[in-house]
């Protein structure tokens, strides 16, 4: 039985921590964090900035000649090698040995069959020749604050048997520190990984690089291990980021620039200075976390939405600044493309495939108007929830941090943004009837110069888990008669399955659907259960915190290595699907798993299998 019993419930309960380590806002500022909700009948009008439209193709961002020459290497080797077992991704995170102009002239030279293809001899030749492996760009490194056993880890974890496995767990971060290369650093055109100034902590298997969103969750898992500075390094990292290309890029590659991922650095500063109460550190990256508050609220990402009375509400989207296939996944996107037949068309579904990377849920029929074609991904007319509400969580950790590190009026800058995006999701989110915050979808139809009718039919209305990410946001969860309702909504919704929450309720063979779980989405929902007033939502956040260690518990033991994602119907099983094989290591389920055992605890005769 995967829900654990009324006694080990009862047990589980009586052994947890008590949430210390949470600290509300500064009590100056709070009181004007808690707007009332506003909720406006479905008769608004709404009209969208210039940029707003698919019809507008919006910026892109120009190729780069070494990841260009890299797809080309690419595309031969897949008509050389063939598809089985190809991955796209290796051959744009090879390096050079040589300079790119005599490497492609050298490559345009290769002897090529009567059909036209390089024979394999050949093209192994080159690639061994020419090239270095993927791995060299990066090297291990043990992080200078790594001990095997941490003094005060994990207190509340009393079962011996899950401690022992919690340290196995901690000693992963090991395995996935790594340090850039030096001849990143020397060699300019030759990589496209970028220079990075600390070490970082990689995802693992095919994702040799570090990730925006993925660190949020590593982040949390190396406060539970008391590796703070290495915490502190992997947002220096991102703030370099930040600093040199105006947003926090999706991954750290030359490919990833056009786009970047949900905004969750605020959200990184914030934990730390939680736990560290390091003002120093946290003064220094409040200037990098306007920057991207910035980015995130001009241009492209910022929609307006005017409602009945009159009263503007801005939201935000995903839309990359790319019409090409992603490089990273060019074989596959030109595959997928190859259904259209129109060139324009392909340049928007090419934005479409991008934008959705930068979601993180790539990919989802969230995203699609028709749930069996990839074809029809439609993100950038989508006004996604959850993204407003990451903003509406970096708009209170700046305002949180700023008023910490002796600047008020920034603060109040904040509180006051803060405040109206609250009114925003909850005009435009919301749906009493479901219990839940929906994504709202943008006509296809309408120039920006019209407006359009701002009508209830444009919720979408599908079960997502992102409908009750909004949980995670404290001017949310502190309302208990609010939080009572989602609850009852998420407990009808199907999501909730055997070891944990599905990502949808649909089987598309996408991997961000059902029947897969992934650690920051349950991670997000427990918390927004857990930090609320209601005791009822306490314990059900502690029926999902078990019945999800212990598939990775059960998985781990039966593979020995930790997963990506889940399947939520199956104790024991990894998940599936999408447009690559199934990942291990792995970052962000490792600090999801430690972070867990930190607040919650493991009692002593609570089992650890299913």
């Amino acid at each position: 039985m995967y829900l654990h019993t009324e006694n080990e419930a009862l047990a589980f309960r009586s052994s947890r921590l008590k949430m210390s380590n949470f600290g509300p806002m500064n009590s100056n500022i709070f009181p004007l964090l808690f707007s009332v909700i506003f909720s406006l009948p479905f008769t608004a009008t709404s009209h969208s900035d210039p940029t707003c439209t698919p019809i507008n193709p919006g910026p892109v961002v120009p190729p780069n000649s070494l990841v260009s020459f890299l797809e080309s290497l690419q595309e031969t080797a897949l008509n050389t090698y063939g598809s089985t077992n190809f991955d796209p991704k290796l051959y744009v995170d090879l390096s050079l040995k040589f300079n790119l102009s005599s490497t492609k002239e050298a490559f345009e030279k290769l002897p090529k069959t009567a059909n036209g293809l390089v024979s394999k001899s050949t093209l192994d030749g080159f690639i061994k020749s020419h090239l270095n492996d993927a791995e060299e760009d990066i090297e291990y490194k043990v992080p200078a604050d790594f001990v095997p056993e941490p003094e005060g880890f994990l207190p509340a974890v009393e079962s011996p048997k899950m401690r022992a496995w919690a340290l196995q767990v901690h000693s992963l971060w090991k395995n996935l520190s790594r340090k850039v290369a030096d001849a990143v650093f020397e060699q300019k055109g030759f990589h496209t990984l970028l220079p990075l100034p600390n070490p970082v902590i990689i995802p693992g298997s095919r994702f040799r690089e570090v990730y925006y969103w993925d660190s949020y969750w590593v982040i949390r898992g190396l406060l539970a291990s008391k590796m703070y500075e290495t915490a502190k390094g992997i947002v220096t990292n991102l703030v370099s980021l930040l600093d040199k290309y105006g947003h926090v890029l999706n991954g750290a590659r030359l490919y990833y620039i056009n786009r970047s991922q949900p905004p969750l650095l605020s959200s990184m500063v914030y934990e730390i200075y939680m736990r560290t109460g390091d003002k120093k550190f946290a003064n220094k990256c409040l200037g990098a976390l306007i920057k991207e508050h910035q980015f995130w609220n001009a241009e492209i990402h910022r929609v307006v939405i005017h409602d009945a009375k009159g009263r503007s509400h801005t939201l935000n989207r995903y839309y990359a600044r790319w019409n090409k296939p992603r490089p990273e996944s060019g074989t596959t996107d030109k595959a997928t493309a190859s259904k259209l037949s129109n060139a324009n068309a392909k340049q928007r579904l090419y934005r479409e495939l991008a934008s959705t990377a930068e979601s993180g849920w790539d990919f989802s029929t969230r995203w699609m108007r028709n749930s069996s074609d990839l074809t029809t991904l439609a993100t950038t007319s989508i006004l996604p929830v959850d993204l407003n509400s990451y903003i509406l969580k970096m708009e209170l950790d700046i305002a949180f941090l700023a008023n910490a590190t002796g600047h008020p009026t920034t603060a109040v800058h904040y509180i006051k943004a803060a405040q109206a995006r609250k009114k925003a999701i909850n005009s435009i989110f919301w749906n009493e009837k479901m219990g839940q915050w929906v994504d709202y979808w943008l006509s296809n139809k309408t120039k920006c110069k019209d407006g359009q009718s701002w009508k209830a039919m444009n919720q979408n209305q599908n079960i997502f888990a992102s409908n009750f990410i909004p949980l995670w946001i404290k001017l949310f969860n502190s309302d208990t008669k609010l939080v009572e309702k989602v609850m009852l909504s998420f407990q009808k919704s199907g999501l909730l399955q055997a070891v944990g929450i599905a990502t949808s309720l649909t089987n598309s063979g996408q991997q961000w659907d059902f029947p897969n779980g992934w650690a920051p989405i349950q991670h997000m929902i427990v918390e927004g259960l857990s930090r609320s007033g209601s005791k009822e939502a306490r314990a059900l956040a502690e029926s999902i915190v078990v019945r999800w260690i212990r598939t990775n518990y059960v998985t781990f033991k039966k593979s020995g290595v930790m997963h990506e994602k889940y399947d939520v119907e199956k104790c024991g099983e990894f998940g599936g699907g999408g447009e690559y094989v199934p990942q291990t290591g792995f970052g962000w389920s490792n600090g999801v798993v430690l972070a867990f055992l930190e607040e919650f605890g493991w009692p002593k005769d609570l089992k650890m299998e299913c």
